[in-house]
C-alpha cells in the first residue's frame, strides 16, 4: 500500500500512542502532536514529536504546514474543532476522527445520560448499526460529538472524514481505565465482586490496537462515513471480572444482583448498563476490510500489568488516575468497600438466580 504523511493530534493519549506506532510501522511519515510534545518509547526515531495546543488554531495550522495526506484527530470535540479542521481542508487529503458510542440513543430517545429516566434505561437494538438514531447536538459529551460529526459529514466533499464511534476503549495508558475496578479489588484481596443486572451488562469494548488498525485502514481508503469501532467479542461484565481475576491468579466470589444497583456504591461498575450495547461491525469489515488484530481476553494481560505497575508506583488510585476519580467520584466511590460490606451484612438483597 502507498503511504505518505500523517499528522496525529492527541498523539500521546491512549489512542494516539497505538495509532502512531501502527502508522509508523507501515512506513507513514508521522508528525505526532500533543500538548507536551512528548513521545512514546515504542515509536521509531523517525516519528517527529511536536508540542501543539489543540485549541490554538495557529498552532494546528502550523502542524499541518504545507499539507499532509491524512490527519488523525484523537481529541476533536464539538463544532469548533470540526470547523478548525475544515478551515485547513485545502491542505489535508483526508481525516480520521475519533467519535464515541455515546452519540447513540434508542428508539425512545434514551441515551447514555438517561439511565435514570422514569421510562427506563436505554434499550439499543442488537446488534447496533451506524444507522441508529443519535442524540441531538448539544452541550453534553454525546451531543458535542454529534455536532462534530455532523459538521464534518456535511463537508465531506471538501474533507473526506472517517468518524470512528469507539466503544469502551481499553488497553495501556488509559486515563479512565475501566479494568481498574476489578484489578484494584483483586490486588486489595477483596473476596467478592458485586455486579448489578445479574452480571449480564455488555458494553462493547475496543482495544487501542484495534482502533489503530481501523485508523490505518481508513488512511488508505478516504471517505465520508461513520463506523463503529469494536473488538471481535463483547464480554459480559461477569466475564470481565473473572478474566481479570484469572490474569492475577485470584478467584473472587461473584455476587449477582438481579436488577439495578441498590445504591451508587454497590454493584455499579464502569460497564454496568441495564441493557446491552453490542456493535454491528459489518460496515467496517465491508468498507475498510477490517479484521481485528486482537481480542479482549488475549489483550487483557498487558492492560492488567500496566494497571498493577501504576498502582505499585502510586498506591492512591485517585493520584494514579485523577481523570478516573474525576469521572466517577462525583457520582460514587468506586472502591467503597465499607458500603459493600454493610449491604452484604444487611441480608435483604435480591440476588440473581
Amino acid at each position: 500500500m502507498t503511504t505518505g504523511s500523517v499528522c496525529v493530534i492527541g498523539a500521546t493519549g491512549q489512542i494516539g500512542r497505538a495509532a502512531v506506532r501502527a502508522l509508523a510501522a507501515e512506513g507513514w511519515r508521522v508528525r505526532a502532536a500533543s500538548r507536551g510534545g512528548g513521545r512514546d518509547e515504542s515509536w521509531p526515531a523517525e516519528v517527529v514529536s511536536v508540542a501543539v495546543d489543540r485549541d490554538d488554531d495557529a498552532a494546528v495550522a502550523a502542524l499541518i504546514g504545507d499539507g499532509c495526506d491524512v490527519v488523525l484527530d484523537c481529541v476533536a470535540y464539538g463544532r469548533a474543532h470540526a470547523r478548525q479542521l475544515l478551515g485547513l481542508a485545502d491542505r489535508i487529503g483526508s481525516a480520521v476522527v475519533i467519535s464515541t458510542a455515546a452519540v447513540y440513543e434508542d428508539d425512545q430517545g434514551r441515551g447514555f445520560g438517561t439511565q435514570d429516566r422514569p421510562d427506563g434505561a436505554p434499550r439499543y437494538p442488537l446488534p447496533l448499526t451506524e444507522s441508529q438514531r443519535t442524540v441531538p447536538p448539544g452541550d453534553g459529551y454525546g451531543g458535542r460529538k454529534v455536532a462534530l460529526e455532523r459538521e464534518l459529514l456535511a463537508a465531506g466533499d471538501r474533507l473526506p472524514t472517517t468518524l470512528l464511534r469507539a466503544g469502551a476503549i481499553h488497553g495501556p495508558h488509559c486515563r479512565t481505565p475501566r479494568e481498574l475496578y476489578f484489578v484494584k479489588r483483586a490486588l486489595d484481596g477483596r473476596p467478592v465482586r458485586i455486579l448489578a443486572y445479574g452480571g449480564r451488562s455488555r458494553f462493547h469494548p475496543v482495544h487501542v490496537d484495534n482502533l489503530a488498525e481501523l485508523v490505518r485502514l481508513a488512511a488508505h481508503r478516504p471517505g465520508s462515513r461513520v463506523l463503529n469501532a469494536g473488538d471481535p467479542q463483547a464480554p459480559t461484565v461477569a466475564d470481565i471480572a473473572a478474566a481479570v481475576d484469572g490474569v492475577l491468579g485470584v478467584r473472587g466470589e461473584q455476587v449477582l444482583i438481579a436488577g439495578e444497583p441498590p445504591n451508587p456504591q454497590v454493584g455499579s461498575t464502569p460497564w454496568s448498563l441495564a441493557h446491552p450495547m453490542v456493535f454491528d461491525m459489518s460496515a467496517a469489515e465491508r468498507e475498510l476490510g477490517y479484521r481485528p488484530v486482537t481480542g479482549y481476553p488475549e489483550s487483557l494481560p498487558a492492560t492488567v500489568a500496566w494497571l498493577a505497575d501504576r498502582l505499585a508506583d502510586t498506591p492512591d488510585w485517585r493520584a494514579a488516575f485523577p481523570d478516573m476519580a474525576a469521572a466517577y467520584d462525583p457520582m460514587c466511590d468506586l472502591f467503597d468497600y465499607a458500603a459493600e460490606d454493610a449491604w452484604l451484612r444487611g441480608g435483604g438483597h435480591s440476588l440473581a438466580p
